[in-house]
């Protein structure tokens, strides 16, 4: 598959008047296209600072990260969408108007961009709701109106920083599995940071596991499920187990 991103020996630590804070050291990873990985870890551990540095908002202090093969710091923008744990929709703005923000912004609202995402909308369930504000619709509509967004832009990679951490369990997995279905419709690459160990295993095509503080990788392990199943079914899958026992021991075996 094609190489999209690598991280090459990245670190990175906090400065402060009381001195340094190390958050990552020496993290190696590749992503190919098409690859849904997801990172967990420690709270604490570093999992949302990695997401930053693969976003571009901060620069790492040691190694590179290449995208295609060019340094992310010297490559254009609008390759790279961020999903945060708020949709961030605004309440002014009708849900068309919402999912079309970051084309207007970027002064790409042309009429085939446009056209596009409204057949997103209609695709994805939203349609009749485009007129509506954002107040109108529940947790899990309002989540999937900020993908549409964020695909809007057509992205090269899809950040994803525990966007259903504010939903209730139900919702969240109903969620889950309408966003992790959306991506692979899409046919999208993927990045997700999630505390979830059951969210990591239904979604991705590999876990990368973190060790405490300052983060260092302690496995990356591959997911295989039957390509045809979605991440709902995933969980009641024979094994959905296993690789949940896996990822659990790797993250508590010092303790």
């Amino acid at each position: 598959m094609e190489r999209l991103m690598e991280i090459n020996h990245v670190g990175y630590s906090y400065h402060t008047m009381q001195g340094e804070t190390p958050a990552l050291h020496n993290i190696n990873f590749t992503v190919h296209k098409g690859d849904f990985l997801a990172i967990v870890g420690p709270s604490g551990c570093g999992k949302s600072t990695l997401l930053s540095l693969l976003a571009g908002l901060i620069e790492p202090e040691h190694g590179s990260i290449l995208l295609y093969g060019q340094k992310l710091f010297d490559k254009a923008g609008g390759t790279i969408g961020y999903m945060l744990q708020h949709d961030h929709l605004l309440e002014w703005r009708t849900i068309e108007k919402n999912v079309m923000l970051g084309l207007e912004i970027q002064n790409k609202l042309t009429p085939s961009a446009k056209e596009k995402v409204l057949d997103m909308l209609k695709t994805y369930g939203l349609y009749k709701f485009k007129n509506a504000r954002p107040s109108q619709l529940s947790g899990g509509m309002r989540q999937r109106a900020a993908l549409i967004r964020t695909l809007a832009l057509e992205p090269e990679i899809l950040l994803l920083d525990e966007p259903f951490s504010a939903l209730d369990y139900q919702t969240r997995l109903t969620v889950g599995d309408d966003i992790g279905t959306i991506i692979k419709k899409e046919k999208k690459t993927a990045i997700l940071v999630t505390h979830d160990l059951s969210e990591a295993v239904s979604l991705g095509s590999q876990v990368l596991v973190l060790s405490k503080r300052p983060a260092t990788i302690k496995s990356i392990i591959p997911i295989s499920f039957p390509e045809n199943i979605s991440p709902l079914e995933r969980r009641n899958s024979i094994e959905f187990k296993d690789y949940f026992n896996k990822i659990w021991k790797e993250l508590n075996e010092d303790e």
